[in-house]
């Protein structure tokens, strides 16, 4: 199987990362319109704090989808500078298999590891 290429990489992660955010987005909608539909009494309606719960945990994973985003606007400009795949910490290249499974790394894996 031919390697894809750095490019092709960070534009089909973000076109996913675009439909997830998309997807998030039209959920939270439902749910915001499913909420103007009951009662706004959360304490004494077994309903409201689920649909509260549902909102606040898709309002984080639209939050995290946003932030991937940015990451990946990020790989786009490290590519045009001709950076992408350099570790911004040690300046040694990132392996293909952790840029394939993350296109938007900034890190090698030995600095990823360290950070923790």
């Amino acid at each position: 199987m031919a390697r894809k290429s750095p490019e092709r990489m960070v534009a089909e992660e973000r076109e996913r990362v675009e439909q997830r955010i998309e997807s998030l987005q039209r959920h939270l909608a439902s749910i915001v319109e499913s909420a103007a539909w009951t009662t706004n009494d959360d304490e004494h309606d077994p309903e409201g704090v689920t649909i509260a719960y549902e909102r606040a945990q898709t309002q984080g994973l639209l939050s995290d989808a946003k932030s991937e985003l940015e990451a990946l606007d990020h790989a786009d400009e490290r590519l045009a500078k001709g950076t992408y795949g350099t570790c911004e910490n040690c300046g040694k290249r990132i392996s293909q298999e952790r840029l394939a499974a993350l296109p938007a790394a900034t890190t090698c894996i030995r600095c990823a590891n360290s950070r923790r």
